[in-house]
């Protein structure tokens, strides 16, 4: 049986890697890049197991920063046609704002990690899309929309730029683009040790349904997103955030 194919980014934990397993049970095969070997050998694992599919999820090692990299991708695809990409990687990177140069450091890094591991991915793959009926799914975050995070903030609201522009460019071939902003989500690694108890009541308090979103919320947007019923969705940014930031 020929399954269709999704590359997920950043998909060893959290997000990503919820992402990754709604699709792969939904009966995609789907490859997992990240930087870190044995997260994504574990959580390629656990999915397929869980899907009772053997290999519907393949790790891939590669720093999406570095161009050179990207063959690691590229090789693990073959020739198959790719069906869904989904660019999550990403984060917030702290770091020195105290001179000029901690700055421009703090604020490549930020590019770097949310933006450029996108469109190095996408513009990689943009070739093997399928066409007609290809999906290209970048994951924001509220921060684009509201402000907050500086470097991140401003990181992630050029992905909203950019997806309208790849949008414009790739409709015409049938392959939509959109984003997906989340807000607070829990279970994941973005905060790490910084959450405190007042900060995560703070963002469960700041949503009109009262509670924090979870992995699985954002993969459920992934999900209708990559499918036929959004075919006519296209250039969108879908906040997933409990109504802490109303639509725009």
């Amino acid at each position: 049986m020929d399954f269709k194919v999704a590359v997920v980014s950043g998909g060893g934990t959290g997000i990503g890697a919820a992402v990754a397993g709604t699709l792969a049970s939904d009966g995609y095969d789907v490859l997992i890049v990240g930087r870190r070997t044995d997260v994504l050998t574990d959580t390629a694992s656990r999915i397929s197991f869980d899907c009772g599919r053997a290999d519907a999820v393949t790790a891939v090692t590669a720093d999406l920063t570095d161009p050179e990299q990207l063959d690691r991708v590229l090789a693990a695809v073959g020739d198959r046609a790719i069906d869904v990409v989904v660019n999550n990687a990403g984060g917030y990177l702290g770091g020195d704002t105290d001179t000029p140069a901690g700055i421009a450091a703090h604020w490549r890094a930020n590019l770097d990690a949310n933006v450029l591991t996108a469109v190095l991915l996408t513009e990689a793959l943009r070739p093997a899309l399928r066409r007609p009926g290809g999906r290209v799914i970048l994951v924001s975050s509220i921060a684009a929309q509201r402000g907050g995070g500086g470097a991140y903030s401003a990181a992630k609201a050029a992905l909203h730029g950019w997806a309208y522009d790849l949008a414009a460019q790739l409709g015409p071939e049938q392959i939509t683009v959109n984003v997906v902003s989340p807000g607070y989500v829990a279970e994941t690694e973005f905060f790490g040790d910084r959450m405190t108890t007042e900060g995560y009541a703070k963002r469960v308090a700041a949503t009109l349904v009262g509670r924090a979103g979870l992995p699985d919320d954002i993969a459920e947007a992934v999900r209708y997103l990559a499918s036929p019923a959004a075919g006519y969705v296209t250039g969108q940014v879908l906040g997933v955030n409990g109504g802490s930031v109303l639509g725009r």
